[in-house]
């Protein structure tokens, strides 16, 4: 298995990653104006790339995803929670879909929380293991600190949803699986984020100040106690990456 991790505008972490014997890759989280970048990087694994992720609708950043994937033939995937929704057509993901990338499985984890079309994917490569290597958290779960809930202004609710994924999907995780986030420090999409692109499950349960509390209420008092500024040009960012602008 080969992977590519790329630090892109506002923060964001992007990823390449798939079966180079099979020769066959996803990319996820790719933000505009970046789409070159996983075309030259997948000519030079000698992969195609097949699908094109994005782990939600995302609202600090254009997204780059539905134009890479037009450019390379590739399905374009988001969560299913989002039909009807965008204005365009998209490969609709269910939760525990799997995706066969050569000797690759990446598993889609719906996490509502952050947003309600939110999710994680587990990786696995089958010839190391039948065991995920690592999870790309999107904007649920980032080192050091906790995908923010209150965008759409329903805080409360969302956060209640974000303290259930965590805990149903993401903690229940083995501690070595390895975390790669949608972020690192500087964006706005959570408080607190470290500048480390890295984590483990087990580290975080054990240093995460939002992961160790196993009471709801306080839970989502803690997130909703501290919240960046909302993103500039949120409404408009949005809108375009709905197809809707």
């Amino acid at each position: 298995m080969f992977f590519r991790q790329r630090l892109a505008k506002e923060a964001t972490l992007s990823y390449l990653l798939g079966c180079g014997s099979c020769g066959v890759s996803v990319a996820v989280d790719p933000v505009a104006g970046d789409e070159d970048w996983f075309v030259e990087e997948a000519v030079r694994q000698n992969v195609k790339i097949t699908h094109v992720f994005d782990t939600h609708v995302h609202a600090d950043h254009y997204s780059g995803g539905r134009v890479l994937a037009e450019k390379l033939g590739a399905q374009y995937c988001l969560h299913e929670a989002n039909q009807g929704r965008v204005q365009f057509p998209f490969h609709a993901l269910s939760d525990g879909e799997t995706i066969e990338v050569g000797n690759v499985a990446v598993k889609v984890l719906h996490t509502p929380g952050h947003t309600p079309d939110s999710l994680c994917l587990t990786v696995t490569d089958k010839r190391r293991s039948a065991e995920p290597w690592f999870v790309l958290t999107g904007d649920t779960l980032f080192v050091g600190s906790i995908g923010r809930p209150d965008l759409a202004g329903k805080g409360k609710e969302w956060a209640e949803q974000l303290f259930d994924s965590l805990h149903a999907k993401l903690m229940s995780l083995p501690d070595e699986v390895e975390i790669f986030p949608g972020h690192t420090s500087g964006s706005a999409c959570g408080a607190g984020i470290s500048g480390k692109p890295s984590s483990t499950v087990g580290f975080e349960k054990r240093f995460n100040p939002g992961l160790k509390m196993t009471n709801k209420n306080e839970f989502v008092n803690f997130i909703l106690s501290d919240i960046p500024p909302r993103p500039a040009e949120m409404e408009r960012i949005v809108a375009v990456n709905l197809g809707a602008a």
